[in-house]
């Protein structure tokens, strides 16, 4: 009896003892986080005012949504202050410092993907971005000056691009990938899309998507109709192989050849957050593409291409 005695109690000390010595417990030591004077963090003035202001600084994320007029809009991811991390910002001054907040972003339930077939023509209406859309069934001469400049400007385009063209400008398709801009389908052979049956729009979409990929490995997301020319019909044609049919809110009419300043005016009147910049490889877009990137970023608008318009990235 004794003896099993002496077995239990021993049994009982290599417990406690390997219980003290496990680093991810030790039931001595406190789970709330402390000041150096021996006080709770949540206790600190500070760490008060900015979890009270917090509720005022949050916004709820805004689902993805049909509009009347514009069509299938992203949604726009909300918005929750982190109050350890914004404490820690601040917490060397011990003042409260709006500056320093950290948020996180919060998706929204409902994203572009979970939409039906439709059409898009901008982004978020309250995202300061801007996406430049080329459309390019012609121009080949301009490219290289335009692909200078947007790399200058350190701004990314999406290129729409015809089939037959890209069939026959491999090397320009592969420059413009190269340069890390999203390339996009734009028909194979600029046929009015609205007048095409269903089968016919598929072929155009399909031909040009295996010409792309072949060219650059990767199969086109988006898709332009030529000359903004569409039906449901079409909108569902792209919609089955995965793609989203883009138009524009903002034009340029550089194939009218108009005077650089007459196109950034068009240009410069119209722009708004969100806004899709329709374009072509043109002399007027080539001579005036610096000048009208810089205004559109004086107005406080981001460039980017149209995945990073349309994402719900704050």
């Amino acid at each position: 009896m004794r003896d099993y005695r002496k077995y239990v109690n021993l049994f009982l000390f290599i417990i406690l003892v390997a219980a003290a010595f496990r680093t991810e417990y030790n039931p001595f030591e406190s789970n709330v986080a402390t000041l150096g004077t021996g006080l709770s963090i949540q206790s600190d003035a500070l760490y008060k005012e900015i979890e009270e202001r917090s509720n005022t600084l949050s916004e709820k994320p805004q689902d993805a949504y049909i509009d009347d007029v514009w069509k299938k809009t992203a949604g726009r991811n909300g918005l929750k202050v982190n109050v350890e991390k914004s404490y820690e910002q601040m917490k060397k001054k011990s003042v409260y410092d709006e500056s320093l907040i950290v948020y996180e972003q919060i998706s929204p339930n409902i994203s572009l993907d979970d939409l039906p077939a439709s059409p898009i023509y901008r982004g978020h209406p309250e995202k300061d971005m801007v996406a430049l859309l080329v459309n390019v069934s012609w121009g080949e001469s301009y490219i290289p000056e335009m692909l200078s400049i947007l790399k200058e400007n350190k701004v990314k385009a999406t290129f729409f691009i015809e089939g037959k063209w890209a069939k026959e400008n491999s090397d320009l398709v592969k420059m413009i990938d190269e340069e890390g801009h999203v390339i996009g389908n734009h028909a194979y052979n600029h046929p009015d899309m609205a007048r095409l049956s269903s089968g016919d729009s598929v072929e155009q979409i399909n031909q040009t998507n295996q010409i792309l990929k072949a060219i650059t490995g990767e199969k086109p997301k988006w898709f332009a109709p030529p000359s903004g020319s569409f039906n449901d019909q079409v909108v569902q044609s792209a919609h089955s192989m995965d793609m989203e049919t883009i138009l524009w809110t903002v034009d340029t009419i550089d194939w009218k050849n108009p005077s650089v300043s007459v196109m950034i005016n068009r240009v410069t009147e119209k722009i708004h957050p969100g806004a899709t910049v329709l374009m072509h490889p043109t002399s007027s877009t080539a001579n005036g593409l610096d000048q009208l990137i810089k205004l559109i970023k004086e107005r406080g608008y981001k460039l980017g291409t149209i995945e990073t318009l349309l994402s719900e990235d704050r």
